[in-house]
């Protein structure tokens, strides 16, 4: 396997459905601290997939943000990269590969490259890693897992995070058959109250920076009842004002659910390429039926289908049913819709300079 990088325009990366590696995402990151760059990444000789010959290159583009510990140190990070995916036992012999071509593109002080891996988990597809129910229990220790992933490596040097960044469970609903289809394949309880929530009146609307504030009243409601960190108003103005004008570029839509005058549910809509991502949701804590965010859900699985996308992410739950995981309600309701759960590798690092490397493990571990 040998891989290749050339540098390229952020601008320049091409359309696709993964957002995370889309110029929009570059933007919005690079207003808050990162230091995003573009690449071309050729890979030949041995390709991520075996059906083709040996002489034939695979390429894609990779957005890469580099982002600084403090004055001196900073490390990168490629977010839900990168898309192209060798086989299983070949993920660490290509992950090594990648990074030491990267490494003389990064910063000298680049402490180690950390990959958010869309990949489906290897332990995902195992049977002894589920219970009798049918519910995926989680991969093993990180020694575990790292001991297979470095297997063939030269340097035995990827490490699995201490963190994960971007969710790493999430369901996918497929966009390629009929809204009487989508509405059947919901559990009965979700689809009643989808059924409910139009005869209420409850109206699903599509709204712009005119209501960010009542955008940001409803998101605070919701991290106050779930104990999440808050983001300032301005981050979200800027997931509004970065989004692209092109027709294959990246669109944000600020859907807001409304009952006799009050917004009382909204969420934020992306579509990339051919995929559309729920990318933020908040509701009101009075909400007299509870009906909103499934009246919201169901416009934005609508809307992402009739502007041509062939999947909807729900981006982020659970990894199973366990109801002591913190995100157990959010799982319940988005595994209402009738999508399917899909479980990626999570955070991998390729650390350069292991001392320092070591010390930020640490600090992000006792964090």
């Amino acid at each position: 396997m040998i891989c290749s990088v050339e540098r390229k325009e952020i601008e320049a990366i091409k359309p696709t459905n993964v957002l995370p590696q889309t110029p929009f995402w570059g933007r919005v990151k690079g207003s808050q601290g990162f230091t995003p760059g573009g690449f071309e990444l050729t890979v030949s000789n041995k390709l991520p997939d075996s059906s083709l010959k040996a002489s034939t290159n695979s390429q894609e583009d990779l957005l890469i943000l580099v982002k600084y510990i403090n004055s001196t140190q900073c490390y990168a990070y490629v977010p839900y990269g990168p898309k192209m995916e060798p086989d299983f036992e070949d993920h660490g012999v290509f992950l090594e590969e990648l990074s030491e071509t990267l490494r003389s593109y990064l910063p000298a002080n680049c402490i180690f490259i950390r990959y958010d891996l869309l990949w489906q988990n290897q332990w995902a597809q195992e049977e002894e890693y589920f219970d009798r129910k049918g519910n995926w229990i989680g991969p093993p220790e990180s020694n575990i897992q790292e001991f297979r992933v470095n297997f063939k490596t030269a340097k035995w040097n990827l490490r699995k995070s201490p963190v994960d960044i971007l969710p790493k469970n999430t369901f996918f609903l497929d966009l390629n058959i009929e809204e009487d289809d989508l509405l059947y394949n919901m559990r009965y309880n979700t689809r009643y109250n989808v059924r409910r929530a139009e005869k209420k009146g409850i109206k699903v609307t599509e709204h712009g920076m005119e209501h960010m504030d009542e955008w940001y009243r409803l998101y605070v409601e919701t991290a106050s009842r779930h104990k999440m960190p808050l983001q300032d108003e301005e981050y979200f103005s800027t997931i509004l004002k970065n989004q692209d004008n092109k027709k294959n570029g990246v669109h944000v839509k600020m859907l807001m659910a409304e009952y006799e005058g009050r917004f009382l549910a909204s969420m934020f809509l992306v579509l990339s390429n051919k995929r559309g991502t729920y990318l933020y949701g908040a509701s009101s804590t009075h909400n007299p039926h509870s009906l909103a965010s499934y009246a919201l859900q169901w416009e934005a699985i609508k809307t992402a289908k009739k502007w041509g996308c062939s999947e909807y992410d729900m981006f982020g739950s659970a990894p199973n049913i366990n109801q002591r995981h913190p995100l157990h309600g959010v799982h319940v309701y988005k595994k209402g819709f009738g999508g399917n759960l899909y479980h990626r590798m999570g955070c991998w690092d390729y650390p350069f300079l292991q001392n320092d490397y070591e010390m930020i493990k640490m600090q992000e571990m006792n964090n």
